[in-house]
């Protein structure tokens, strides 16, 4: 079937008080409209209008989009029939299906829309719209049916009578229409009480022209919820996060504590991946397979090979960790690191733009600021890369197989050549040729008898 798509995104979102833009609030690191654009995105549609108000501008910067999106501005909130209408020119030339979602129903996926694209075009219908059951309609439209079950009308809440409003089939506020159908759009008045065009009223519109309309009542509330609120913003985090653990849970991950793991809608994890509690997966994090991570790590945009353990309280931030790495526990891996394969970076060490061969060792309190360090590398502990001097970054380069003692400062700019040894202690600020030993300290003194004569000089102080 021919699909076009049109997200209403122009709401102001007063209720959440906030000067973002209602569906930029985010969900998992997640604006609420992106999932919305990701669920129509997998229908493949020609096209998709978003339509949006005085924040347009904001809303198109933050959102992924291709060519297959257009913005139409509804400069006035004049209510949604007059916001579908804004679609209208973005939709000259389709023929076919028109699928009206709304950009604060994060929770909608693809399956949902799938199957009541396929009974709307079963039915032939001009104009359909899903529906579901609520033991609480509170600010629902609720489904008006005759005493044959026919759709008769939408009546919004604030509309509703006393008998209406304890109708629990309500209206999702998902519509599929026909480019036919779309001129039904010109015959919505003007609800004066409110001053806007409800899009609710194409229905009884459809009904009363004998165009074939029809609801479906399908899906779980939960998937239609709408977000108006902060509390409601709430109430949908918790219902992704669950359904994301479900997801993962399903493709063999193991969680000790679900309750207490974030996993971003966008990140990957591998099979067989084992996560302690507290464990944070941020952004397009990708973890390996049969990987282990302990409490409190968190990792943003960052790739971990399999078989890699990161230890506890980690953080790891736009990097690539290789597969059977070790990272940590207490390691704060800096953007622009690559960590690899069978590498070894241990406690109280800090990594910044540092590329890490296989098989080096940096067990702890170090920091490797700029550096481009090989295969099978010792770091001591206490080691430095001192890679600023004031006005500029300058990287340090160690070949493969160099051992680097304990407490070494490494003066950026500086190489150290592959088999090199840099003695403990040692202030580096020249380049150490291959297989030779550095070192730099001062002469080591030993003054006999200093201390007793320390002693007796304290003693006298004293009387």
């Amino acid at each position: 079937m021919k699909l076009a798509g049109v997200v209403l995104a122009a709401g102001l979102g007063a209720r959440m008080k906030s000067s973002l833009p209602k569906v930029l609030h985010k969900l998992n690191g997640t604006p609420m409209l992106q999932y919305v654009l990701n669920a129509l995105y997998k229908l493949k549609p020609g096209r998709i209008v978003v339509v949006a108000g005085r924040h347009i501008e904001e809303i198109k910067n933050s959102v992924e989009a291709d060519s297959s999106i257009f913005f139409a501005v509804q400069k006035e909130a004049k209510g949604t029939g007059d916001a579908l209408l804004k679609a209208v020119p973005f939709l000259r030339g389709f023929q076919g299906t028109v699928l009206v979602v709304s950009g604060d129903t994060p929770l909608i996926t693809q399956e949902i829309l799938k199957k009541f694209l396929s009974l709307h075009v079963k039915k032939r219908n001009a104009v359909s719209f899903i529906s579901f059951i609520t033991h609480e309609p509170c600010s629902y439209g609720r489904v008006i049916r005759d005493e044959r079950g026919n759709v008769l009308s939408i009546i919004e809440n604030r509309d509703a009578t006393a008998s209406q409003k304890n109708i629990k089939e309500v209206n999702s506020g998902i519509y599929a229409i026909e480019v036919q159908g779309m001129d039904l759009l010109k015959s919505i008045k003007l609800n004066k009480a409110k001053g806007e065009y409800y899009l609710t009223d194409l229905i009884h519109i459809a009904r009363e022209k004998g165009i074939r309309m029809d609801a479906f009542c399908m899906g779980a509330e939960d998937e239609f919820l709408g977000i108006n609120t902060r509390q409601e913003l709430e109430k949908a985090r918790q219902l992704m996060k669950a359904r994301i653990i479900r997801q993962w849970s399903d493709m063999n991950i193991h969680f000790i504590d679900a309750d207490s793991v974030y996993i971003s809608s966008n990140a990957i994890l591998g099979r067989d991946t084992l996560v302690y509690p507290n464990v944070h997966f941020e952004g397009n994090t990708k973890i390996g397979r049969g990987c282990t991570i302990y409490p409190n790590v968190r990792i943003h945009a960052s790739v971990i090979g399999d078989g890699a353990i990161i230890k506890d309280s980690t953080v790891i931030e736009g990097s690539v960790v290789k597969s059977g790495a070790t990272i940590g526990p207490f390691a704060h891996i800096r953007p622009g690191s690559e960590i690899g394969a069978g590498s070894r970076i241990g406690n109280f060490v800090e990594l910044k733009k540092t590329v890490i061969g296989a098989g080096t060792k940096a067990s702890h309190l170090t920091y490797l600021g700029d550096a481009n360090i090989g295969r099978d590398v010792n770091i001591g502990a206490g080691t430095i890369t001192c890679n600023y001097d004031g006005y500029k970054k300058h990287i340090t380069d160690i070949k493969d197989d160099v051992f680097i003692g304990s407490d070494s400062q490494l003066i950026a700019p500086v190489k150290i050549g592959k088999g090199a040894y840099v003695g403990a202690g040692s202030t580096i600020t020249k380049d150490v040729p291959p297989q030779c030993l550095a070192l730099s300290r001062v002469e080591q003194k030993n003054i006999e008898g200093w201390a007793a004569k320390r002693q007796l000089k304290v003693k006298g102080k004293k009387k």
